[in-house]
Order: C-alpha cells, then structure tokens, then sequence
C-alpha cells in the first residue's frame, strides 16, 4: 500500500478519499485554491499546497503545479477524484512520466472513451447496443443540422468530450437547432477545451441506468451491479439508487456483461462506469443503449458501497498498488436499497439557478460520515457552518445517503433525513428534495428523466406552512433568545408580565411573500395568544436548545426549528419549511427604492453573450443575455416589454450578484 498519496480534488470527494486513506494509514497531500483556503479537504488531509487562484483554469485544472506539489511532498501517486483532472489522459501519463502512479485507468482508456464519438464506433465494434445518431467528427453547422433532419426530432446534441450534463440539449424543433448548437458548444469550450458534439434520437422517457466496472491489472474484470440515475433536472443528476427498481435478474447480467464488455474493449483497469439509456417495453422489460463511460469515481459510488458492503476507494488504491480484485463476479451480493441525495445551492422555483453565500447555519441528521450504516444516514460533504458557496466550483453542497431493508424503507429514512437537515444562508434544494421523495412517480418507481417535468404541480406548487405557525415560531425563538438575555433578578424579567392587565406586542411580518400583522399578547394569569387578522389561537412554547421547540398552536402541538439572522428568520417544521422577515415600519415607510430600469444578474458569474443590442426592442421573456456560472450556462430573459438602451457590461466580465446587465427602457 502507498505510503502517501496526493489527492488533486476539492470539496466532498476530497474529504472522501482523505477518509479512507486515513483508515488504511495513508498520508494524504491536499491542494487549494485561494478560495479553498480554509476549506474543510484543506483540514481532513495532513498536508496541504496552493496551486493557484479561484477560477479552476487557475489552479485545479493546472496538472503541472499539481505534480510538482506531489514530488515536493513526496507522495507517490495521485487521486484525481472526480470532475477537473480526473479524465484527462494528458494528466495521467504526466503523472506516470514523473514516477506518480495515477489512481485511475491508463491514459490509453481514458482517450478511448474520452471522446463520446470514438466511444460509440468502439463499442459498434465490441456489440454493445447504440442509440441510432451521428457520431462523426464532422461538425459543420449544416451538416449536424441535416443529420438531425435525418434522425428525426427530438434529438439530443451532446458534448463528445462532456459529462455532467454540460454541453448537453434536448432540442425539438429545427428551427432551434442552430441556437442550441451554438450553446452546446460554448459550453464544451468552456468546461472541457473542446466543443466537438455528436447529435442521437432523444429517447422518450427514458430511463437512466448505470453499471459500475471494476478491473485489476491482471486481466480481472466485474461489475458491482447497477444505479438507476434517472431523476435530473437540466441533465444532471438529483437523486441515485441501488439497486435499479424493476431489474430482472436476466437483463441485470446482460447489462453487466454488455459493461464488463465494454471495460475490456478499452483495456480498462481501476474504476469506471458504463452508463445507458434505458426505454421500458410494453412487457415491462428494458431495452438498453450504450451512452458513455466514465472512467473514474462517480458521485453516487455511496449507493453501490451502501448495498455491496465494499469501500471503492480502498479498491481503487489496492488495485493502483497492483493488488487483485479483492472479490470475485460470484461474491458481489446485493444487500437492501439505498438512495442518494444531491444537496446543491440553488434555487428550484427560479429554474434551478445556482446560488452563492455563507451557511450561517448547518445542521444534519445524527449521521455518519463516508461510511455505511444501516441505521443513520451518510453525510458526505465539503462544508461546514460559516463556509461559503462561491461562484467557482460546482453547487453541490453535499450528498445524503440512506439505506433500508427495502426500497419503501429507504424511501422512509431518507424523508425524515431530509426533514432533519437544516441549512440556511444560502438557498437550496432540501425542501424540493422531500418533495420530489414523496411525490407519486418516485414513491411508485415509474421513473425516467422527465419525472420532474411530469410532477411538476406537485414539485413547485407545494401549500406553503401555515402564517400562524411560522409567526408562532418566530414568536418563540425571540421569547427564548429574551430569557437567555435576563438577569437573577425579577426586575430583568422580558416575559412583558405586568401587575395589572395583560402585554401586548405588535409586529410587521413578511410571510411567504405577504406583509402580515402579528399581536401577541400575554394576560394576565400567564397564557398567551396569538393573532394574524381575525385568527386567534392559544399560544405555548418551550426551548429544547440550538434553535429547537416544543410549540403549542391552538389544539395542535408541533416540535419546530428557527434560526434567526438579524431581522430574518428560517423556520423548520415537519411539513416543511419557510423563511420569514420582521419589517421595521420605519425604515419601511422610508424605503423609496423603486424596482429600476435595467435586467439584473440573478447570480454572481461571466457574461458570455448578449442577444440583443442597444435601440432593439424585445419583448418580455425574450432572452437577452447568457452568464455562466458554477460550470453552467444560464439564459436571462426580458422581464417586460421594452427598448434595449445601454449595455452595462462586455462579455467576459464577471457580474456580482444583483448588477444591472443593462438598461431597458418603457
């Protein structure tokens, strides 16, 4: 076993390698950003070096400081993780040609499957099944937009050097192809240094299922059994589970073999996973196409681990060491039902738009860490209270992991992990996420892509939590915060108990985007009441610590969170959450800001295009301009009717949060 290794990588998947080499008495090397200063793989490893500034071109993606970190530090391989480095075959022999051995496959697979094109004409070759398209290296305009002519529509333009779903669009309409090519493409260019596409039928719904490889260097090869990653918004995944629901034993060792397949065509060693698009038959069976591999770790590796019993990583460095495979096809068992949670900053209801700040409060579930547990759920993340989600790297802030006897179990566990997991500072998908669990297309496993474009009344469309309980909350985190605050005296006393009638207090809340009116009053035999307008209810409350209380509302009694941030407050109940904001009247009644004249950035990022320019008029929801951020692009739209006056910006500067792109004009 290697001595010491450097782990060229960031965030969760840092943490996570950093954990098993430690278990194993590995020494671990961790590489930073200037952004990454002090960020939490900086302090799970036992070195760290700088390689560069934020932006990844600048430090991540620059492989040369990286091996020149390893040597410094006298590592003797390296682990790329998954993302930046991980699949570039130039790395990995640079990594050979200094004396570092590349936790991965050799760079001669990398370059095989590392082009989507190649891959395909590959896998022709070794009868892997293929989606009907165009995998040609021609990419003129005209000729892509005849070959989807010919395939017929819908069609799916997709990076031939991509992952991730970036570089990737469905297009249903030829007079969009040209646009959707252009954006393809500049999106390749600027996540991979390569914007050649290929262009397949788009499969109606279809469905997402993966198979993990493994191979050693003495010429074993086995899978670990099948992910279905159906579930993605914008092409990327939200939700993973092992094993695939539905899955007859028959077509799981065909897929298998069709993978292991695959592995040995390319003469592939160390992790990797065959991906394919699945549609289901009248019979309920599944045809499936090859779409890609992904040679390295991927992001949902804890739901093969949750129900295999097996440590990937300590595979992967067992199998760089030259070691055999530690098990046999014959001894891969599949035990229960796990699923993952992709926990991303971003906005759901705004089209998914990633969002940046500080996690001023960060609250998981009792939970264990980069391990199984049948009991607890696994946490696997990058961040901690007080970090910040910068517009740099991806959105992900972590990934929640269950496991159940069952799929109905797992499903059960995750719900009430979801419920239990407080974050708040920075928008996020927790609640979408508990919606999505227990919407009926995923409770019942009729699963494929388009599930949240189906469910979507039931996804975006949730009854928000009650004004009274919400202001009930708030109410009761204040009381709390007050009686912490008093002196051993009853003169210090905030309980606004008086020796003759009752207290009232009144407030200004906004409340799921509505002004509200809130009165507490305290009488003067000790109760408590609670109004908004005409409703009035018996009012309770008891701290139980760090945020939480035991709350009783009229006849109904519930144990809530609320963590307040100055003037605005996160309330956590069991059917959902809702954020809150005390309005002071007169800084209200002052406030003359008026909503402005110009289209401004939803989120910090670059310009990389304007659609329009100054005297056009555009009409509203016409798209004006493209930024790119956390690795994606994202089209702004007019929000009225109007006349483009100025453009406040070049492409290719970098826009805070809130900055006006340009002015519109009535």
């Amino acid at each position: 076993m290697f001595s010491k290794i450097l782990i060229a990588n960031r965030g969760e998947i840092a943490c996570r390698v950093a954990a098993t080499a430690r278990r194993l008495g590995v020494r671990t090397v961790a590489v930073y950003s200037d952004a990454d200063a002090d960020a939490r793989h900086v302090q799970a490893c036992d070195e760290a070096v700088r390689v560069g500034a934020n932006a990844p071109r600048d430090s991540y993606l620059q492989w040369q400081r990286i091996i020149n970190a390893a040597l410094a530090a006298g590592a003797q391989a390296v682990h790329p993780g998954y993302g930046f480095l991980s699949e570039n075959e130039d790395f990995a022999r640079a990594c050979a040609a200094a004396g570092l051995v590349f936790i991965g496959p050799p760079p001669e697979a990398i370059a095989s499957m590392g082009s989507k094109s190649a891959a395909k004409a590959l896998m022709a070759e070794a009868g892997v099944p293929l989606v009907p398209g165009y995998h040609g290296r021609d990419n003129d305009p005209e000729l892509l937009a005849a070959e989807a002519g010919k395939i017929g529509y819908p069609v799916l333009i997709k990076a031939s050097a991509g992952g991730g779903g970036k570089g990737m669009r469905r297009v249903d309409r030829a007079a969009d192809f040209a646009a959707a090519l252009a954006s393809c493409q500049r999106e390749a260019r600027a996540s991979f240094g390569d914007d050649q596409v290929l262009v397949e039928r788009y499969v109606l719904r279809p469905r997402h299922i993966e198979i993990q490889v493994f191979a050693d260097s003495q010429g074993q090869c086995i899978h670990l059994n099948e992910r279905d990653c159906s579930v993605q918004r914008r092409h990327q995944k939200v939700l993973e589970e092992a094993p695939a629901p539905g899955m007859s034993a028959a077509r799981r060792a065909e897929m298998g073999a069709a993978a292991v397949a695959a592995a040995r065509a390319v003469g592939y060693v160390g992790a990797g996973t065959v991906e394919f698009i699945a549609e289901e038959l009248d019979d309920g069976d599944l045809r499936f196409y090859f779409m890609e591999m992904n040679t390295r770790l991927q992001v949902e590796h804890p739901v093969t681990e949750a129900i295999t019993g097996l440590d990937l990583v300590e595979w992967q460095l067992r199998v760089a060491c030259g070691e055999p495979l530690p098990k046999r096809q014959d001894e891969i068992e599949i035990r229960g039902h796990a699923i993952e949670a992709r926990l991303c900053a971003e906005n759901p209801e705004s089209g998914f738009l990633p969002a940046t700040g500080d996690l001023q409060v960060v609250r998981w579930p009792r939970h264990v860490e980069f391990e199984r547990s049948e009991a607890l759920p696994r946490v696997d993340t990058g961040f901690g209270e007080g970090d910040a989600v910068s517009p740099w790297y991806d959105s992900m802030i972590a990934k929640l992991i269950v496991w159940g006897a069952d799929r109905a179990q797992a499903l059960a566990r995750l719900d009430a992990a979801l419920r239990d997991t407080h974050l708040v500072g920075v928008a996020t998908n927790v609640a979408f996420l508990r919606r999505v669990v227990a919407s009926r297309s995923f409770a019942t496993a009729e699963l494929d892509t388009a599930l949240i474009e189906r469910e979507h009344a039931a996804l975006f469309e949730a009854p928000p939590l009650e004004a009274g309980l919400v202001a009930a909350a708030i109410v009761a985190h204040e009381r709390a915060a007050e009686a912490a605050r008093e002196g051993p005296d009853p003169w210090s006393r905030r309980d606004g108990w008086r020796l003759y009638g009752g207290a009232r207090r009144r407030f200004e809340l906004e409340l799921q985007g509505r002004q509200q009116t809130v009165a507490v009053e305290r009488r003067h035999d000790g109760s408590t009441e609670l109004a908004i307008g005409e409703q009035r209810w018996p009012f309770e409350s008891r701290a139980l610590g760090d945020g939480c209380h035991d709350l009783r509302l009229g006849e109904a009694r519930v144990r809530l969170a609320v963590y307040g941030q100055g003037e605005r407050y996160a309330v956590f109940a069991p059917g959902g959450s809702a954020l809150a904001r005390e309005i002071d009247p007169v800084a209200h009644a002052g406030d003359q800001a008026g909503a402005g004249g110009g289209l401004t950035a939803p989120m910090p990022g670059k310009v990389v295009a304007f659609m329009a320019r100054p005297g056009d008029s555009v009409k509203s929801g016409q798209p004006l301009a493209v930024m790119e951020a956390m690795k994606m692009e994202h089209v702004i739209h007019a929000p009225r009717d109007g006349v483009v006056g100025e453009l406040l910006y070049a492409v290719g500067d970098q826009v805070t949060e809130g900055g006006e792109l340009l002015r519109l004009a009535e």
